[in-house]
């Protein structure tokens, strides 16, 4: 596949491979763009936001319907790309498509909700004669770095919402995942995007990203990924917004007067969903303790049927880890809470870029896997006595993104969610469930900002104040 710039497609000098990190298998080669290339780009972009900022509503909103439509007719080549490219199964891959196209038809609908309000300046004595009232208006440029788990929907929760408020974006996909993106990109192209509002460079984000992130024209970086490259990204940019996602270490708390199926079954899903590696991994189940067991054993055996295998057979429930390294440094997490004292429940064992489901108990605080993002199917179990004691543990680590709660008590779920810090809160469900009109982001290392279509356009516009003395 090729680059998208300034409305064409371009082979560059140098390429490299996409493989399928279940067997290593080339899937296809794409462009390894420079900075050069990048600040190309950028000059493109300029020329790119004045079109977007000509665009009238309906055309924006238009384009964006036209997209999604193309998508739902496409869903399962993209599907299957998801799957070969990535981590996630076929099915997982299914979903994602489906949830991609929904993200663009909400985008279309933001797009005529964009509106300002009227101001009354008269409040103010002395100003009787004036009126007036504020717009939003885009910001220019945006850069979208989008992550390897949700290749194309989260690809399509940074464009949507940039095209909607008016802005033109440039795009640096995850270097192992640019494929589905691309895809994106032509239907783009084919709806009739003009030329430079939209652009997507592959290659290595140390070479290209650096480039993007700190020239001065443009205007905000909206970045989904790892917490170490967030902060890098927030030191070199400069003075322009930033939206950043950059993962947690989500916690479930089952009550023990809980829906003990409902329970089971949403943990064990939200634990191995697209093999843990979802910023919304479930990664601390804290069971009462007169369930703990009972929860322990029915837990073990839902988890156990999983199929793990070609993500491309309609019966596999896992897919792989997205790279051998990645694989290593959850083992290398794993050994270390075993190390210092943890008790192996269930799986723990590596092939390669598989890594089977797996589940600990007795894990100490100092542990790395008790303070850090796993991204993994690595899950931890917490026996405790009372509310208080479930919160303090959920709150005691430097992320909060979602969180679950599973009662039927009120009282005790809105205790739950006033204390838990943490972006959001689901009672009755995991951390893990989202959807894509629904604000989502996190506090404290968790990141900044919030996406859900809505309110990235708001994120991805500014407002401007006009003034008449009458």
């Amino acid at each position: 596949m090729k680059c998208f710039i300034n409305g064409q497609w371009l082979s560059l000098a140098k390429q490299m491979d996409v493989v399928d990190p279940y067997d290593n298998q080339i899937i296809d080669t794409v462009p390894v763009a420079t900075r050069e290339d990048m600040t190309l780009a950028i000059d493109y972009a300029v020329d790119g936001a004045k079109a977007a900022l000509n665009m009238a509503t309906h055309q924006r909103c238009e384009i964006l319907r036209n997209v999604a439509q193309s998508l739902s007719d496409e869903r399962e080549s993209f599907a299957n790309i998801i799957a070969r490219e990535g981590i996630k199964t076929i099915r997982e891959a299914r979903a994602e498509v489906g949830r991609c196209v929904e993200t663009l038809r909400i985008a279309a609908e933001e797009a005529r909700n964009l509106v300002g309000e009227t101001i009354n300046f008269d409040q103010m004595p002395g100003s009787e004669n004036r009126i007036g009232h504020f717009v939003r208006t885009p910001l220019g440029i945006i850069a979208a770095i989008t992550p390897f788990n949700d290749p194309l929907n989260l690809v399509a929760h940074k464009i949507g919402p940039a095209i909607a408020a008016g802005n033109a974006v440039i795009l640096k996909p995850h270097t192992n995942t640019p494929l589905s993106a691309l895809m994106l990109a032509k239907l783009f192209d084919n709806a009739g995007l003009p030329k430079a509002v939209l652009q997507v460079l592959t290659g290595a984000g140390r070479e290209i990203g650096d480039t993007l992130i700190t020239d001065k024209r443009v205007r905000m970086v909206s970045f989904t990924g790892g917490r170490a490259t967030g902060e890098k990204i927030i030191a070199r940019a400069g003075l322009k917004k930033i939206g950043m996602e950059l993962g947690s270490n989500c916690a479930a708390v089952i009550m023990a007067d809980a829906d003990f199926d409902k329970a089971v079954d949403s943990t064990v899903s939200g634990a191995y969903w697209a093999a843990g590696q979802n910023c919304l991994h479930v990664q601390r189940i804290l069971v009462e303790h007169s369930i703990y067991d009972k929860f322990k054993q029915a837990f073990i055996a839902k988890a156990s049927c999983y199929q793990l295998g070609n993500k491309l057979n309609e019966s596999t429930d896992m897919g792989c880890i997205i790279d051998e390294k990645a694989a290593q440094n959850i083992e290398t997490l794993l050994k270390d809470s075993l190390t210092k004292g943890a008790d192996l429940v269930m799986g723990g064992e590596r092939t390669g870029t598989q890594f089977q489901p797996t589940l600990l108990e007795n894990v100490p605080k100092d542990a790395r896997l008790h303070q850090e993002e796993v991204f993994g199917p690595v899950s931890i179990l917490y026996r405790f006595n009372n509310l208080d004691e479930a919160l303090d543990i959920v709150n005691d680590v430097d992320f909060g993104l979602q969180n679950g709660i599973f009662t039927k008590d009120l009282a005790t779920a809105l205790e739950a969610a006033k204390r838990m810090e943490c972006g959001g809160v689901l009672i009755n469900d995991t951390g893990d469930y989202r959807i894509d009109a629904m604000p989502f982001g996190g506090v404290k290392g968790s990141g900044i900002g919030r996406e859900g279509v809505k309110f990235a356009v708001e994120e991805m516009s500014e407002i401007k104040m006009i003034c008449f003395n009458l």
